[in-house]
């Protein structure tokens, strides 16, 4: 009797270890888990004539695209990017740091495209770049379920430091270029969706900036 009740507790214990967790798994438009590698379109939950998905593009003094930006068209996916986390989980859980990179790299640029915080201005501005940029903040990023019937997302970045993580905004600057900026305002957070992105574009893609 002794030995059955062990051998059922084992196998309890055997089954329960691969159970999903209780924090809420990622989904994408399809309702299908965020894979942890997987590839996919940011793009708004609601499509307004506000800006479509986001790409890389040269701003300010910059002579290679390394801001990370809205594009312009609100029909367009953007460029596609990787969500990653080096634990090894199949799954992209709500609340668990995170990589985003882009999956292409503009051909002038030296590094990685992986996603990083930078202040930039007398402000101080925690603007959106890609990796190698002066001015980093080191740390990872956060995806946040939207609590409405529609569902969606916003996108957090949090600090190394363990200061406050901030919500991934929109900042609209003298060109009109729709450029991804961290801000402490949940108002001027980005609501956003995962697709899947299913077709490969071309690395020598330049239609990031226009598309």
């Amino acid at each position: 009797m002794k030995f059955t009740i062990l051998f059922s507790l084992f196998l309890f214990c055997g089954f329960t270890s691969y159970l999903p967790s209780a924090t809420a798994i990622v989904v994408d438009t399809d309702g299908n888990l965020l894979r942890n590698g997987g590839t996919y379109f940011i793009t708004p939950v609601i499509v307004t004539g506000n800006g479509g998905g986001v790409a890389f593009a040269a701003t300010g003094n910059e002579t290679c695209p390394l801001t990370v930006i809205q594009v312009p068209s609100p029909f367009s996916n953007g460029l596609p990017i990787e969500i990653s986390t080096p634990l090894k989980i199949l799954y992209i859980e709500e609340g668990r740091l995170v990589d985003i990179a882009f999956r292409f790299v503009a051909p002038c640029a030296a590094t990685s495209s992986r996603w990083t915080a930078v202040k930039e201005g007398v402000e101080e501005t925690l603007s959106i770049k890609l990796a190698g940029y002066d001015n980093p903040v080191p740390g990872r990023f956060k995806i946040k379920s939207v609590t409405v019937d529609i569902g969606g997302y916003n996108l957090l970045f949090c600090p190394d430091n363990g200061s406050s993580c901030g919500y991934v905004g929109i900042q609209i600057d003298a060109t009109g270029t729709r450029r991804l900026v961290v801000t402490q305002s949940k108002k001027g957070a980005l609501w956003i969706r995962f697709q899947r992105a299913i077709y490969a574009l071309p690395a020598t893609a330049s239609a990031y900036a226009s598309a």
